[in-house]
């Protein structure tokens, strides 16, 4: 029997359409672009299978039952705004109803799944609030409550991130200091949820909970660049911990 760790990446892909004005002439340019390099090397372990829905493909592939979510031990969402969820083209394109995809995530998380939301420009609240998970079911199944605006911190300078390593499991095998964070997310813990590590400005870096049999983290910056710099995804402490935490929400 296979006993790896089926992980689902939600999201980290995006188009570029590029306008250049050449004196009387003027043309475009486009291409398409992942951000999956660094958690993917990160999450490729033994114990762990890595797969990847890109943004523009969740209306035809995300899942339409809470059963064949469940085919996997964890869901990561990252850099893709509650609209994607909540519109798909049978309901935007077609005014036809559709299953509630961020509904089925909270179904997820109740029904034992592990959920992690990752920080970024959509997601959160994101960049004049356009992630909008704010009121969303999904909400309900994670340790933060999101703020009604657009909620980045950036910080050009790099901020650093003192840890306890003996304070979680999630912390095990790293050292004491994450360093390279250029920009963040800001959100409220609830009460009966854990802060593992906070930004010097208080806004937590990483909390987890626990919602009916399952588990989630809201994880506050990026996975990729910008906010996560080269040189925090190429530390050691960005590969033990993308790890560490998903063997948690996998409660393996």
């Amino acid at each position: 029997m296979d006993k790896r760790i089926k992980v689902l990446l939600i999201g980290e892909s995006w188009m570029v359409h590029t306008v250049e004005a050449k004196g009387f002439d003027v043309f475009t340019a486009d291409h398409y672009d992942t951000g999956t390099k660094y958690i993917e090397s990160a999450l490729t372990a033994d114990d762990i299978e890595f797969h990847h829905m890109p943004c523009h493909r969740v209306t035809y592939d995300f899942p339409k039952t809470l059963e064949e979510l469940l085919e996997y031990e964890v869901i990561l969402i990252s850099d893709i705004g509650a609209n994607t969820f909540l519109l798909p083209v049978e309901t935007f394109l077609q005014c036809q109803t559709s299953v509630n995809k961020l509904e089925l995530l909270k179904g997820y998380v109740e029904a034992g799944g592990g959920l992690c939301m990752i920080g970024g420009y959509l997601s959160f609240m994101g960049i004049e609030g356009k992630g909008r998970y704010n009121g969303t079911p999904v909400e309900k199944v994670l340790p933060v409550d999101f703020l009604t605006y657009d909620d980045r911190a950036e910080h050009p300078e790099g901020v650093k991130v003192r840890i306890d390593t003996a304070s979680h499991e999630i912390f095990k095998g790293m050292s004491g200091m994450v360093e390279g964070i250029l920009g963040y997310n800001k959100a409220v813990a609830k009460p009966e949820c854990k802060i593992l590590a906070s930004f010097d400005d208080g806004t937590p870096f990483i909390v987890v909970g626990e919602f009916g049999k399952g588990r989630s983290i809201a994880y506050a910056t990026d996975c990729a660049p910008h906010w996560a710099s080269p040189e925090f995804c190429e530390s050691d402490n960005y590969k033990i911990l993308w790890q560490n935490m998903v063997r948690w929400l996998a409660r393996n």
